[in-house]
């Protein structure tokens, strides 16, 4: 069973039932003539930029005017990127004039270099101290590759000090009572996917743990929905958390959907039997071949929905 520490704070009151009718996922009931709470969904910041950037505009992180669209979508989570302990100084105040709540935050790292490694580990411990009084309880990391856009260049002496570095970063971050949750891009999955196998196998479970994005590994496999739900079956007792996006023909959409290449369906009824009840993010980003037919806000606000309605009666 999923020893998620933030399980205790997610709205839902119960565990999603084993079954999924159709589109939905059922919530049992706990308690009768008890009032279903809603199923708590967040959204990284990442989508948002991307929206942003198709229309040639630019965003301002953590400000008002962001945080009030993510707020008018219905979405009631917000995961943001952070760099630096400051972009915590009055975000608390306008999550809660907007009515959000920030229950995981991800942040950059470069883990696979010992300088690098030490240096990364001090500016997210420095970041999770202020997480913590923000009341976050998930801290999500994807350590750098040696280059962007270039193919996997980390030897084996890398991936054993990025292995190392992760255990030290979720021991020390568990010590305040955060979560480390290990993500991963398609780059981790090449070369046999010696990257992404090494950080959920040589780390310690206890110390770090797993943000499950399906369609990073989807692609990362060449579009295999055989890897993705192996890498599940592997994998799922470390999950604490889903970066949710979906694509059709292999290019992501607008909206999130259970309708596309990934079996969301089965993906959900695989946790439900097996009680996971993980952090919901919505990461639905569009990319240059994805068609533009809505505006960001109304994108979120289909892909809120869509997700909401896959877990009510």
């Amino acid at each position: 069973m999923n020893t998620d520490p933030s399980q205790s704070s997610l709205t839902r009151r119960a565990l999603v039932k084993t079954a999924v009718a159709s589109a939905s996922l059922s919530l049992p009931i706990v308690a009768e003539g008890a009032e279903e709470s809603p199923v708590h969904i967040a959204t990284n910041t990442y989508p948002w930029l991307t929206f942003a950037k198709r229309k040639g505009e630019a965003i301002t992180l953590h400000a008002d005017e962001l945080l009030g669209s993510i707020a008018s979508t219905g979405v009631t989570g917000y995961e943001p990127v952070i760099g630096k302990p400051e972009e915590f100084d009055l975000l608390g105040d306008r999550l809660k004039s907007h009515e959000l709540e920030m229950r995981s935050i991800y942040v950059v790292s470069t883990l696979h270099e010992k300088v690098a490694a030490a240096e990364s580990i001090e500016s997210v411990l420095a970041i999770g101290q202020r997480a913590v009084e923000a009341g976050v309880k998930i801290i999500v990391t994807n350590p750098s590759p040696v280059a962007w856009g270039q193919p996997n260049g980390k030897s084996d002496d890398d991936l054993k000090i990025q292995s190392e570095a992760m255990d030290q970063l979720g021991e020390k971050l568990g010590k305040i009572g955060l979560t480390l949750a290990y993500h991963n891009h398609d780059v981790e999955l090449e070369l046999g996917a010696r990257e992404f196998h090494h950080m959920l196998t040589a780390t310690n479970p206890e110390y770090v743990k797993f943000c499950l994005d399906a369609h990073w590994v989807f692609r990362g496999c060449g579009d295999s929905q055989v890897a993705l739900f192996d890498v599940v079956s592997h994998y799922h007792e470390r999950i604490v958390e889903l970066h949710l996006r979906q694509s059709v023909g292999g290019i992501w959409t607008e909206v999130f959907s259970l309708e596309g290449d990934i079996d969301y369906r089965r993906l959900f009824r695989f946790l439900a039997e097996k009680q996971i009840v993980p952090h919901l993010v919505l990461e639905q980003a569009v990319e240059a071949k994805t068609p533009e037919t809505l505006d960001v806000v109304a994108a979120h606000r289909e892909s809120a929905a869509n997700l909401s309605a896959a877990f009510q009666r």
